[in-house]
């Protein structure tokens, strides 16, 4: 016996019941990809091939089953990967302000890698990100992070002195961390500062780093105060 059932989505199901020898002559003049074989050790005829319509009948529901199951995985990974709420308008532009004030800040050229503070420097390691790592823990120095990289800022660092922070460095930012982050940090050290007549405190660094303390001590003041 030799039936064709077939189904939406290019899903068919042919079946075919007798004994091997039969089954094994039809099966050579069927094109299909996957042949599942059920083997019934005895009973008549009408029994197996009750069974095997039974089964013919159930294939296209566990395809079903199956192409649900995956759909449902996929749009379980989706969900996951989409964020849960669509940013309000005005998250979105300040978002578009704050990119392209860092990137305002990564093009000025005022920034150094630890391996390139090496580089200058003359340290002789093989792990070039020690010594500025450690100054940045100690808070005698600070950074900004981009793509997993740490950029210390060149108007911390002192080339008279094998380019190790400035010793002045440290004070200010013991002053700043209480109200900014490293990237907090490095927009108040490039923007004009009214209190120190419109000059940049990175500036001053070298050459008038009290005042750039007075200017700091300025600003988390009135941070403070709202």
């Amino acid at each position: 016996m030799n039936s064709s059932l077939k189904y939406p989505e290019q899903f068919s199901v042919a079946t075919i019941t007798g004994s091997p020898g039969e089954v094994r002559r039809q099966l050579d003049g069927i094109d299909a990809e996957q042949v599942v074989a059920f083997t019934v050790q005895s009973g008549p005829t009408r029994e197996a091939g009750a069974i095997v319509e039974t089964l013919a009948s159930l294939a296209p529901l566990l395809h079903n089953i199956l192409a649900t199951r995956h759909q449902h995985a996929l749009e379980t990974i989706v969900e996951a990967l989409v964020p849960k709420l669509v940013p309000e308008p005005h998250e979105l532009k300040e978002a578009v302000m704050l990119a392209r004030a860092r990137t305002a800040v990564l093009t000025t050229r005022d920034w150094m890698t630890a391996p390139q503070i090496a580089e200058v420097a003359g340290f002789n390691t093989t792990n070039p990100s020690v010594p500025p790592g450690k100054w940045k823990r100690a808070g005698a120095i600070f950074a900004i992070r981009h793509n997993g990289v740490d950029y210390y800022p060149t108007f911390g660092l002192d080339p008279s002195n094998g380019y190790r922070p400035l010793k002045s460095m440290a004070a200010v930012i013991q002053v700043l961390e209480a109200m900014k982050d490293g990237w907090g940090m490095a927009y108040w050290f490039q923007s004009a500062n009214s209190f120190l007549g419109g000059q940049r405190p990175q500036d001053l660094m070298a050459s008038a780093p009290h005042r750039v303390l007075a200017a700091a001590e300025d600003e988390v003041q009135e941070i403070a105060h709202g």
